[in-house]
């Protein structure tokens, strides 16, 4: 009844997302926001759909769950979290479309792994410690770097120097012994040229769920010269994660017994029964980021940004494997009393080295009706798969430390350039074109680490992939603005999506994945005062060969997609705000939408996209009192592509309390003390889930639980 009731009223309150403004850097003079590449951002007559988030905005949450979780109030986000908490391995969608779709940028700097085209939030932790803004666009949105770009993408600035001496610590600590700590610090303006600023961030959660341990440490440094006319400024971040395996879902019957069990790690005796528990079944990986940014003015109407970056990552991931082959593994049998052992437990460590570089540029120009920018970007990505067998139960048989049973290397060349322009035909009318063109090259070759029982000989897995792409990406749009109050868009785009390795490596001989096609039709109307806003968003994303997931997982927890030739998703973005008094405000969207696979006798819902979503968020402010009670609604979910009732995911409705003062004290600038109550009526809900052969399983996320919160600013 209480979730009834709640939905209800959601629905009722339920018009659109509120005009955010975006807060700008306290450095006018200096202008940080020009060394990064915001040519790949909307702006306010941009034909696109989209929202901001801004530094006070991602400040109020930051108090150690990861950055899906921090965008998701904003309007057709769904986040995930295997470990249950929102820290650790999370992911989020947007419109349905998993992170594989959405493309993640930051200073216009790919952060998708250019293989699997995923981000793994887990890699950079407390990241949004640093953030200046993020920008989260819906659908095709504007030309951007990197892969991914296909259903989405989240575009994040990093934080400018501040012009004075700072320091701030900020801590929280809560439920399932989570616990955050950020030291940042800066050395202000020096000598009105120089600047330099650092953080240090420590997260440890041990997870909702049976062992789902996080510990994550992270750093981000930046040092930047500001001249007359250019300014460069270096940026390196990252991080190290080890996280114990939350992979694997549990079963409708084990979620009335046993929420929390996670079957990961599980030691098996002779007849299948669990005797205990790995204690080393973790992931281990480092990634750093290093990006060279130079902004040069040769104009007060042109402006040249650059950016060169490297990225590199390292790590593995160890699991025990029950009762495995040993030829699978380029293990021969062995012979105990006469009898030939075949199968053994075993311990393997599949590991990965990667190095990403390249560079991005645009040339942005804008002087009385025409704002425009030529830009674009080259790099490749190498990355190293190789796999370990590390011990062998009752193996008599010699085994190498460093026995190797696969490995193979991907390659991929990633081109593109591109050229936007705003033409402003009158006041009130506002012209919009981009066009794309992407080159990419990507190439697999080794053994793979799945064995072909249908080889002659039966062997290793054999990649031998080398495919290029080239795309044409074309958008245009109108932007009307009749008068202060009022605004309206319409556009359409075309935008194509190579494959990821996933796709070419899930089975052993899948028919070829094929390049996605989508065109992505949007109109929007946005009215805008001093007391409400509102707004309306409609959209129309009309695939071909569309890649989605099927509701099955690899053996390593990851979905897996397939094509299907004809599909579409359709829906309505309604979102509202209104300013009830000076200390009291509430802001509501909404997603409805329609999201199917065309067959030859109807349709059937595609997997993860439910068809309806809406947000509530009441904010109070009164002097030194801020509070917020923030609630989200997630429709059912199918978890494949079937029309299957028993595979389902069940809709759920969450609320998050959050309270905070602060204090003004002799000696500091600021000390915050908070609490956070996630989950505050204790829901019992699943956010994600696979399914194979009629078996679902599921990933419970917590019941109710806090987190207290301190930040003292010097």
């Amino acid at each position: 009844m209480k979730k009834h009731a709640m939905t209800a009223c959601l629905l009722a309150a339920t018009l659109g997302v509120c005009a955010q403004t975006q807060e700008k850097d306290s450095l006018k003079t200096i202008q940080l926001q020009e060394v990064t590449i915001v040519s790949t951002r909307a702006n306010a007559v941009t034909p696109v759909a989209y929202s901001n988030v801004s530094k006070e905005d991602i400040k109020k949450q930051n108090f150690g769950q990861d950055i899906p979780y921090l965008l998701s109030f904003t309007p057709s986000v769904l986040t995930t979290s295997d470990a249950g908490a929102g820290v650790g391995y999370t992911s989020i969608r947007i419109r349905g479309t998993d992170a594989t779709r959405i493309n993640v940028t930051t200073n216009g700097v790919p952060m998708n792994d250019a293989e699997s085209h995923t981000i793994y939030w887990v890699n950079t932790p407390d990241l949004a410690s640093s953030l200046q803004d993020m920008q989260i666009q819906r659908g095709a949105g504007t030309s951007t770097n990197g892969a991914g770009a296909f259903g989405g993408s989240i575009n994040m600035r990093t934080q400018g120097i501040s012009l004075t001496p700072s320091a701030e610590f900020s801590g929280s600590y809560g439920s399932f012994n989570t616990h955050k700590e950020t030291v940042k610090v800066s050395t202000g303006i020096m000598n009105n040229r120089w600047g330099f600023d650092a953080r240090i961030s420590n997260i440890h959660s041990d997870g909702y769920r049976d062992r789902a341990f996080s510990d994550l440490k992270s750093f981000f440094f930046q040092g930047g010269y500001y001249g007359d006319k250019t300014s460069v400024k270096f940026i390196t971040f990252g991080g190290k994660e080890e996280t114990y395996h939350a992979w694997d879902g549990i079963s409708k019957e084990m979620l009335k017994t046993n929420r929390k069990y996670n079957p990961n790690g599980a030691i098996e005796d002779a007849d299948g029964n669990v005797t205990g528990f790995y204690d080393n079944q973790v992931d281990v990986f480092k990634q750093t980021h290093y990006q060279l940014l130079l902004n040069h003015e040769f104009a007060p109407s042109l402006r040249l940004n650059l950016a060169l970056h490297y990225t590199d990552g390292n790590g593995y991931y160890e699991e025990y494997k029950n009762r495995r082959t040993l030829v699978e593994y380029d293990l021969q049998p062995f012979f105990t009393d006469g009898l030939e052992i075949k199968k053994s437990d075993l311990v393997r460590r599949k590991l990965v080295k990667s190095g990403f570089g390249g560079g991005i540029f645009s040339l942005d120009y804008k002087k009385d009706k025409i704002e425009a920018s030529v830009g674009g970007g080259l790099n490749y990505y190498e990355n190293a798969h190789y796999g370990r067998v590390v011990w062998v139960k009752n193996y008599l048989n010699d085994l190498s430390p460093d026995h190797e049973y696969y490995r193979n290397t991907g390659r991929k060349t990633d081109g593109n350039i591109y050229a936007k322009t705003t033409y402003k035909v009158t006041q009130a009318i506002s012209l919009y074109a981009d066009l794309q063109y992407r080159y990419l090259r990507y190439r697999i070759s080794g053994r793979g680490d799945n064995w072909d029982w249908t080889a002659t000989p039966e062997q290793m897995q054999q990649l031998n992939v080398d495919e290029d792409f080239r795309f044409f990406n074309p958008k245009a749009g109108v932007y009307l603005t009749p008068n202060e109050h009022n605004s309206l868009y319409a556009s359409v785009s075309v935008a194509h999506k190579e494959p990821t390795r996933n796709n070419y490596t899930d089975n052993l001989h899948p028919v070829r994945p094929k390049a996605e096609r989508m065109l992505d039709y949007e109109a929007g109307y946005t009215y805008l005062s001093a007391v409400f806003n509102a707004s309306l968003n409609l959209y129309y994303m009309d695939y071909l060969n569309q890649l989605v997931l099927n509701g099955e997982m690899n053996d390593i927890g990851e979905p897996v997609t397939e094509n299907v030739k004809n599909s579409y998703r359709t829906g309505a973005e309604i979102a509202a705000g209104a300013k009830i008094a000076t200390f009291l405000r509430w802001d509501v969207n909404a997603t409805l939408s329609r999201n199917r696979v065309k067959l030859a006798s109807g349709s059937n819902p595609i997997s993860f996209s439910p068809d309806f979503m809406a947000n509530s968020l009441i904010s109070f402010e009164h002097k030194k009192l801020s509070a917020s009670l923030q609630t989200g609604y997630v429709g059912k979910q199918y978890l494949n592509n079937e029309n299957d009732k028993s595979c389902m995911l069940d809709d759920y409705i969450v609320s998050n309390f959050n309270v905070g003062y602060t204090f003004y004290i002799k000696g500091i600038k600021s000390l915050n003390l908070g609490f956070t109550v996630y989950n505050i009526f204790n829901e019992m809900y699943e956010s994600n889930g696979y399914a194979s052969d009629g078996y679902a399983a599921y990933y419970p996320n917590a019941g109710i639980n806090a987190l207290a919160h301190v930040s003292i600013a010097w």
